[in-house]
């Protein structure tokens, strides 16, 4: 067996993107098992999410344009989407329960034709 296809525990905290695999070191919203292949993708998904983050960050001191309205925000909101799929397809049971609660796997149109 590849070592890349060795599956490991990580523990996810959502608000900063954080992936690491000590569940004591800080605090954690999501346990997964992943291979070293999908931990890079998950971190691309984190690091792309957070770069739109930053371009939403000096948009919305532009008062004319409105969230619902921006093209950014949707594609933040796709890469989040993304993102918790991600975490749903590699968690535990509790986890995909937490986010099949939350209904943001379910495909929603948004007001510019684009759908996350």
């Amino acid at each position: 067996m590849n070592v890349s296809e060795n599956r490991k525990k990580y523990y996810i905290w959502l608000p900063n993107g954080q992936i690491t695999q000590d569940r004591e070191s800080s605090p954690w919203n999501f346990e997964i098992e992943a291979t070293d292949n999908e931990i890079i993708k998950l971190r691309e998904l984190f690091d792309h999410n957070y770069s739109i983050g930053e371009e939403n960050f000096y948009r919305a001191h532009v008062p004319y344009l409105q969230y619902h309205f921006d093209r950014e925000n949707d594609k933040q909101d796709i890469t989040l989407q993304k993102i918790y799929e991600m975490i749903y397809a590699l968690g535990t049971d509790e986890g995909k329960r937490h986010i099949e609660s939350m209904g943001i796997l379910q495909a929603k149109p948004t007001d510019d034709g684009l759908e996350y």
